[in-house]
């Protein structure tokens, strides 16, 4: 079926009961009176809701869009010992051909948020204000979501997380420590870690996939002696022009325009959905943008600030490029690669030498990880590409990858030894096994967050988290505070673990070993993910090890079980009689934006 001779009128994309909601009853059936899939041709594309495909009928569609036709974004720059961080209700052109979108965005720019650039050492105060006046997807809010209600439609809850960051627990984040519009806080943060590449996003409970998709992002750049982001660096590194971060995303969109939070109408609106998948990338804030390039090397800071899928990364013409460093700061030298797979949340630096390529070249940024397992079987399909590479006559930064990035003259020093653990942590990522829609919930060691029943590693030391996926599914898993090194992965016979160590009923743990059932070698970590991290990937059906040391309060100099959160802005605690409480800790969860707001995160103290 040709798409592009589709016509998408105005607000026709979806059939409804009488409570405004999509009838997912009506429309079942008029799939299966259709005769299947392959029944359905484009003489017949008019029964159906116009922005559905009929060879996908069970998954929202884009309007035709065509690619390269936008400039890619240079994103803006802030720094300064003080920053004031406003969270806005916006309109952003997403595309030349599509008309402007509500959304929501950082720091006065109409979409995402400015590139904080900090300094190791010297702390940087962010005066945050909460001034959304409308929230883009005030319908997609469901109030049965763990913290919600029918307020947070209006009254829309925002919690400023910088993601990788070592901060004391109340200038974290904390999704239960929320600010309503006109509300103020003040995050001290100290910058006492590596430099790298962070981020800062929404974190407040049971909206951060809203938030965040309608646009709660930006790059916070941790600089350092070594990699101070200028061009006199003593790494040898591009810099200034020659240095590109690259946040990328997918989206849906409605035929006028609009960004779409829910990717399938099996799903009413108003309801949480399982995991929103997108069919157009989106870089910066523009749907496949082309950026032009000297001939020479490029530094490329890239973030996964995507809802839900992996992402296989390549160039289309294969070509070579180095990583450098993930998720907290630089490898110990650069790894030549042709791929590298980046999960939601997970960051990666590369060097790209675009000097290798013919004057008037392009070369895309492409992408072929198959979609998640149950996003394929409602007909999701991989999205293929992200943004374009046009190559110009001007000669570029000339230097070539260095040979090191540790351990030389100046250098930091080498990435210490994996430590060996000294205590070993079993923790389940699980699905009830009802089937329904909406989706079941997304669970931690089979608990909802409101548990009690918590992770309290003792502060100084080294422990080995075996992660053990039992879904189908990939689960990009985050904790807070805490960096760490991943040993590896090893498949296991999710079915035999299952039956022999049977799951209970939601709300009791269940945390058994899989050693059992391995059936693999353990795989070692990928070449781009052998320095400190904050979020790992783990992959369907899998044990997933890594090894973290919770840092001491001496370390850190915080306490990192310090009691905080009194006052009006703990609206969102569910203490004893539903009103506001003391918070203590942090908390671990899936980057999956959907799963982390129902019910896929935990918190967790680390003791003295």
């Amino acid at each position: 079926m040709d798409r592009s001779r589709i016509v998408f009128p105005r607000d026709t994309h979806e059939v409804t009961d009488m409570s405004g909601r999509i009838s997912r009853r009506s429309f079942l059936r008029a799939v299966a009176l259709g005769g299947g899939l392959g029944a359905v041709s484009a003489g017949s594309a008019s029964a159906f809701p116009l922005d559905i495909d009929p060879l996908r009928p069970l998954m929202f569609s884009s309007p035709p869009i065509e690619p390269y036709r936008d400039r890619l974004p240079i994103l803006p720059t802030m720094s300064g010992t003080r920053i004031d961080v406003q969270a806005s209700s916006t309109m952003h052109s997403f595309h030349a051909d599509l008309a402007p979108s509500p959304a929501l965005a950082y720091s006065g720019a109409d979409y995402l948020g400015a590139t904080i650039e900090a300094h190791v050492d010297q702390p940087t105060t962010i005066a945050f204000r909460n001034a959304v006046t409308v929230h883009p997807f005030a319908v997609d809010v469901d109030p049965s979501l763990h913290g919600l209600s029918e307020r947070d439609r209006t009254q829309v809850p925002t919690a400023m997380h910088l993601h990788g960051g070592v901060n004391p627990p109340q200038f974290d984040g904390h999704p239960e420590l929320v600010f309503r519009p006109g509300e103020e806080y003040l995050h001290q943060l100290p910058n006492r870690q590596d430099a790298a590449g962070l981020w800062y996003h929404d974190h407040a409970m049971g909206v951060t996939r809203l938030n965040i998709y309608a646009g709660l992002v930006g790059l916070y750049l941790l600089r350092d002696d070594f990699d101070t982001g200028r061009a006199d660096n003593p790494l040898g590194l591009p810099a200034g022009e020659f240095e590109v971060p690259l946040v990328l995303q997918e989206k849906m969109f409605t035929a006028d325009g609009r960004q779409r939070i829910r990717s399938t109408p099996t799903v009413p609106q108003g309801s949480w959905e399982g995991g929103a998948v997108g069919d157009v990338g989106v870089v910066n804030g523009k749907v496949w943008p082309e950026l032009d390039v000297a001939r020479g090397l490029y530094r490329l800071r890239l973030v996964n600030a995507g809802s839900l899928s992996v992402w296989n990364l390549y160039f289309g013409n294969r070509m070579r490029f180095w990583v450098i460093g993930g998720d907290s700061g630089l490898l110990d030298a650069p790894v030549a690669v042709t791929r590298v797979r980046l999960s939601p949340a997970e960051r990666v630096d590369l060097l790209v030498d675009f000097g290798a390529l013919e004057p008037g070249s392009t070369v895309e940024l492409c992408n072929d990880e198959p979609p998640p397992f149950q996003a394929a079987l409602i007909g999701e399909r991989t999205m293929p590409r992200f943004c374009r590479f046009r190559v110009g006559t001007a000669r570029g930064f000339t230097g070539a990858p260095p040979s090191t990035l540790r351990g030389g003259p100046g250098q930091p020093e080498l990435l210490p030894p994996i430590p060996r653990p000294q205590v070993f942590r079993d923790v389940t990522l699980s699905q009830p096994s009802d089937v329904r829609l909406p989706p079941s919930i997304m669970s931690l060691n089979n608990l909802r967050y409101s548990t009690e029943d918590i992770e309290l590693p003792r502060q100084g030391t080294v422990e080995q988290w075996n992660i053990i996926n039992a879904t189908n599914d990939p689960h990009p898993v985050h904790l807070h505070l805490a960096n760490f090194r991943v040993l590896g992965r090893q498949v296991i016979e999710t079915l035999r673990f299952a039956l022999a160590t049977p799951q209970p009923p939601l709300g009791i743990r269940w945390t058994p070993s899989a050693d059992a059932f391995t059936i693999s070698p353990r795989a070692p970590a990928e070449p781009w993910e052998r320095g400190f991290k904050d979020t790992v990937l783990a992959n369907a059906n899998s044990i997933t090890r890594i090894i973290v040391r919770f840092p001491t309060a001496e370390s850190l100099g915080f306490d990192p079980d310090a009691v905080f959160g009194h006052g009006s802005h703990d609206a969102h605690g569910h203490g004893a009689g539903g009103g506001p409480r003391s918070l203590q800790g942090y908390v671990w969860h899936c980057h999956i934006l959907d799963h982390e707001d129902h019910d896929m995160m935990l918190r967790y103290r680390t003791v003295a």
